[in-house]
């Protein structure tokens, strides 16, 4: 969750001053060409695959990772077209498409942010549950590997694993349920570690190299006050070309996707303001006047990457991270006016 307000009014707004700007490739990071490297190792010599990506056509995760499928050698990517809801659509487009995995980066988040779920309980029920444990339940039945994006914020700091402490594992179990959205997500991973054929990945506070609606600086940056603590995010230039290679491993079970270690929104809104955005301000307020203005509690939380880096050592720590997202912005945008801030 982004923990922010404008003017006082809790907002995560899908729509912003600035339009996105679609990302381009610049150099790679440390995890880019080791995970390109192990991922064309995977695909050369082998027979062409397709991947069925739900949420490829309007998801911002889903239209991503389709764009990864097709720079892959010998891989085709295609845009599911059933609700994951829907059981008969979803078989039915199974059969047809018959494809070797399956990514699933579609759910409900909430528009213009997760208080939206707090009102529509059904709803988010039929889709982050009923769809998600669906579309497992129906790719398990045709020995289909799945790729399910879903979220970290299902924890909150504690007395066990306190801000610059140790950080909550794949092990750990939920302790926030404050939110319906993370109510919703924390039964739907529970029932998806009793499929053998899945892949649950936890993302938490994504960071993209524009300034796309969801980017989580995209989203700060507008607001007038935010809070700042330390948090796990992933910057997705780094994170996604591995999701590729870990389905192509065919790893299973539950993993903490995020970089290394733990960012501060100050942190952030410094870094944007260093290298793409000058005269950006923001003020800060705490967790007690933030809560007064949301429906729903926001997760604040550090996630224990070390399952993960045991597979991609390589990953960039989060600081690292999100300078190497903001140089690559300022090479695509160059330097920008401030947002306004309503």
């Amino acid at each position: 969750m982004d923990h922010g307000s404008k003017s006082g009014t809790p907002c995560e707004a899908q729509t912003q001053p600035h339009a996105p700007v679609p990302e381009r490739a610049h150099a790679h990071s440390h995890a880019q060409t080791q995970v390109q490297e192990q991922a064309e190792g995977f695909a050369s010599g082998a027979a062409p695959t397709t991947w069925l990506v739900y949420g490829g056509t309007s998801g911002w995760i889903g239209q991503k990772m389709v764009q990864l499928v097709r720079a892959r050698p010998q891989c085709r990517a295609v845009c599911a077209s059933a609700r994951i809801e829907c059981r008969e659509q979803v078989e039915a487009e199974l059969d047809r498409i018959k494809p070797d995995y399956v990514i699933n980066a579609a759910g409900l988040t909430g528009r213009p942010n997760v208080d939206w779920c707090e009102d529509h309980k059904e709803d988010t029920i039929l889709v982050n549950v009923v769809g998600t444990i669906n579309l497992l339940d129906a790719c398990y039945r045709r020995d289909i590997h799945v790729t399910n994006f879903a979220t970290g914020c299902i924890y909150n700091y504690d007395e066990k694993h306190p801000i610059g402490g140790k950080g909550f594992t794949e092990e750990d179990v939920p302790n926030f349920q404050a939110s319906f959205y993370s109510y919703t997500k924390v039964i739907a991973e529970k029932l998806a570690k009793e499929y053998s054929n899945v892949l649950t990945l936890r993302l938490r506070m994504p960071i993209s190299d524009d300034l796309h609606p969801r980017n989580f600086v995209t989203k700060i940056s507008s607001y007038k006050r935010i809070v700042n603590v330390p948090n796990s995010m992933t910057v997705l230039t780094d994170l996604l070309p591995i999701a590729l290679a870990m389905a192509l491993k065919n790893l299973c079970g539950v993993y903490n996707f995020t970089n290394p270690g733990a960012i501060s929104h100050n942190e952030v809104m410094e870094l944007f303001k260093k290298h793409v955005c000058p005269e950006v301000t923001w003020e800060n307020f705490d967790m007690a006047s933030h809560d007064l203005v949301v429906k729903a509690k926001r997760s604040n939380n550090t996630l224990c990457v070390e399952k993960l880096l045991a597979h991609f050592p390589d990953i960039p720590d989060i600081h690292t991270a999100v300078e190497e997202a903001m140089q690559r912005m300022h090479a695509e945008l160059g330097t920008i006016a401030p947002p306004e801030k309503s």
